[in-house]
């Protein structure tokens, strides 16, 4: 393996190297309290409605607040955003600890808990995808993006399973208690970082609000990025809640117990790990488009087979599919839009990124919730991956612009 590959180079950066350092961490605890938080609100209702509810609280509020993140980030020090925003989400974690360790923690106090962060990751992840990019050079993107990618999925292999291990000792609360420190250990790294202050253009007699509708308009005209993101709003809204409904999955379907969630979820972290490995060591952002297609395609095949059978070791391989499938969309994705942007509209347009990613798998997990309640689980993924082969069908006139306007943005 060559020691000048770009994957090992950017390490090199001192600004990034504290940047990945310090969220690594934050990462696999962050993947621990969301079993924690799934487990225990399966625990206390048996519902899968109420669990939709949860998922939705932590990700609905990215809908109504990404795009005005975005327009902030572009106007502001995105690293000292993010260094707010990780202080947030520590005491949220220390909140949940101390509420379920002394057993006041209810159903309802999980739902507004996981709103506190559902409302706070807007404003952490616009200004993250800024921060990753302005810490290395615009060449280095695909190995820079693929490598957080392969790190964050790295822990999502290894923080379900440590959750595992910690809730059958110490009870979910340990899960909480984890990444509460993880989110202090990423604070630390934040404040190591030594970069000035970036240089925004004046927009003093423009209000935020003009900003958000530039950024939309952007994304509309533009004949790549709004492709590749219709197509994942589609995903996003049918098939990513899949992951959110692990714990009925696992309770429910393949009746297991907390280290059956654990499997699926790690299961999945290893597909997406090898997926954005194999992104990171390509380097280059060329095929990246057919990667969004044929991830798509593979996606839908791996959740008709996930939902096959009661066996939890289908279920776990079938999972492992769709993780590969799903991040290599989603990275291919995001690689390609950072690409195709310039600094000052990256804030709006991965806000926009942001919104589609965790924001629309609100809707759809209030949706699969009640809908599963209603006709089963498995029928609700069957529809839903059926409605995701049309939409595929639909997009693949728009290939060949969605390619050229993608990965050639500047010739």
């Amino acid at each position: 393996m060559r020691l000048d590959n770009p994957v090992f180079r950017i390490w090199s950066n001192r600004n990034y190297a504290w940047f990945m350092g310090g969220g690594v961490p934050s990462y696999l605890t962050s993947w621990m309290q969301r079993v924690g938080v799934g487990w225990l609100a399966w625990e206390l209702t048996h519902s899968a409605a109420w669990l939709g509810a949860v998922a939705a609280a932590d990700l609905a509020p990215m809908i109504f607040l990404a795009t005005f993140a975005g327009a902030i980030t572009d106007r502001s020090d995105p690293v000292k955003q993010m260094r707010l925003s990780q202080f947030m989400l520590f005491l949220q974690a220390l909140t949940l600890a101390v509420l379920q360790l002394a057993g006041w923690l209810t159903i309802e106090m999980l739902v507004l808990l996981s709103l506190w962060s559902g409302c706070t990751y807007p404003f952490q992840q616009t200004a993250r995808h800024s921060v990753l990019a302005s810490v290395v050079t615009r060449e280095e993107f695909a190995p820079a993006i693929g490598l957080d990618s392969a790190l964050f999925h790295a822990t999502r292999f290894v923080g379900p399973s440590l959750a595992g291990l910690i809730i059958p000792v110490m009870g979910v609360g340990g899960t909480f208690i984890a990444h509460a420190l993880g989110c202090l250990w990423f604070i630390v790294g934040l404040f190591a970082m030594r970069m000035p202050a970036p240089e925004r253009k004046q927009r003093a007699r423009r209000s935020l609000l003009v900003d958000m509708r530039d950024g939309f308009v952007f994304v509309r005209r533009h004949p790549g990025i709004y492709p590749l993101f219709m197509m994942l709003t589609v995903v996003c809204i049918f098939l990513r809640p899949q992951q959110e409904m692990y714990p009925a999955f696992a309770g429910g379907v393949f009746h297991s117990d907390a280290v059956g969630l654990a499997w699926l979820n790690s299961a999945t972290g290893v597909g997406a790990l090898i997926s954005a490995g194999s992104i990171a060591m390509r380097g280059r952002v060329s095929g990246l488009t057919l990667m969004v297609f044929a991830g798509m395609f593979l996606f839908c095949v791996a959740t008709l087979g996930f939902i096959a059978t009661d066996q939890l070791w289908v279920g776990v391989i079938a999972g492992a599919f769709g993780g590969y499938a799903l991040n290599s969309m989603t990275t291919s994705i995001q690689t390609l839009t950072q690409s195709a942007v310039d600094d000052d509209m990256r804030g709006r347009v991965m806000g926009l990124y942001s919104l589609i990613w965790r924001g629309t798998p609100a809707l759809g997990a209030l949706m699969a919730g009640f809908g599963a309640d209603l006709i089963g689980i498995r029928a609700c993924f069957a529809i839903a991956a059926v409605i995701c082969l049309f939409a595929l069908a639909l997009a693949l006139p728009r290939f060949g612009k969605a390619q050229a306007a993608m990965e050639h943005p500047h010739d």
